[in-house]
């Protein structure tokens, strides 16, 4: 069964290069890249993704408020975080993490590092 991965990141060649990893490593992902929260949040509504990888740094809607958002719509969705920042100055990964975030990336991250990490917080496939 496909398993729908929504990446979130206003860079798009981190987009690309992530999903170009990612589905060539588990071909039974899709890689779904969205460069703003906006259009991801369109997305993560339909109810066909299975988890969400985010950076906490974007231009129209900052990953905590996306990291909200995606809670209030379905508690049970794996969010994971990524930065590429070691000082958090606004504090989204305290906020995050005391909201219930339990996994955050730091850039640059090892390709096989998220895949163990993805793998680890994808629900059980539902055979019913």
């Amino acid at each position: 069964m496909l398993r729908i991965i929504c990446v979130v990141d206003d860079e798009e060649d981190l987009i690309v290069n992530l999903k170009l990893n990612l589905e060539d490593l588990r071909p039974e992902w899709k890689v779904l890249g969205y460069n703003n929260g906006l259009d991801a949040l369109r997305e993560i509504v339909t109810g066909h993704v299975d988890l969400v990888l985010t950076d906490i740094a974007m231009p129209d809607m900052d990953g905590y408020e996306l990291y909200w958002r995606i809670k209030d719509h379905d508690p049970e969705l794996p969010v994971i975080m990524m930065t590429g920042f070691g000082y958090d100055p606004s504090h989204v990964l305290v906020r995050a993490k005391s909201d219930g975030l339990q996994d955050v990336l730091f850039k640059p991250f090892e390709i096989e590092k998220l895949v163990d990490l993805i793998d680890r917080r994808l629900p059980p496939i539902n055979t019913e």
